[in-house]
């Protein structure tokens, strides 16, 4: 586990299958993690960041009355949740390049494809701890910095100049990997 110490984490997990709460339980808790929360949807999943200090939240796509699309936009708009900047792991067996791009535009830190191995889950771990992402704040969007490779495409008015800066890329092809 690269010398992760997991046991002071507090995960939240979100899913409508009460089978999947409890298989990424398991591997969390084979990681090391002991304090693990779980919500069956994203109205649950608020009550528990307005009551409980969550490191990492895990949530599933579709869910209802509340899905994790629409969970995260809430998180990261900082309202209705005291802390927005909280990493969300969106697991989810959809895992189209449209469907990557509506959760990376939502504000998701880091995509998990289903079937869910141990390994990808400590992969995600891993990356939301040891690498984390600086968050950005534009008039249209707050969440991780999508810009990951270096990609000249993009000319927009909030294109990065500055030499010390990297310049505004994304990476999916990591995301595509695991989806695939």
């Amino acid at each position: 586990m690269d010398a992760y110490d997991f046991s002071r984490l507090t995960v939240l997990v979100v899913d409508d299958n009460c089978h999947m709460r409890q298989l990424v339980r398991n591997i969390l808790y084979a990681f090391g993690c002991q304090t693990i929360h779980d919500a069956a949807d994203g109205t649950q999943a608020i009550s528990m960041l307005q009551s409980h200090q969550i490191d990492i939240l895990i949530a599933d796509w579709m869910m209802k009355p509340m899905d994790g699309i629409e969970l995260t936009k809430i998180i990261r708009k900082g309202d209705v949740v005291p802390n927005p900047y909280v990493p969300v792991i969106m697991l989810t067996a959809h895992t189209t390049m449209q469907n990557i791009l509506v959760a990376r535009e939502a504000g998701v830190t880091e995509y998990l494809a289903k079937p869910l191995t141990p390994r990808s889950l400590l992969t995600r771990l891993q990356m939301v701890i040891g690498s984390p992402r600086p968050f950005v704040r534009t008039a249209q969007f707050f969440g991780p910095d999508r810009r990951r490779k270096d990609s000249s495409f993009y000319t927009g008015p909030e294109r990065r100049e500055d030499a010390d800066s990297p310049k505004d890329t994304f990476e999916l092809d990591d995301m595509e990997e695991d989806a695939a």
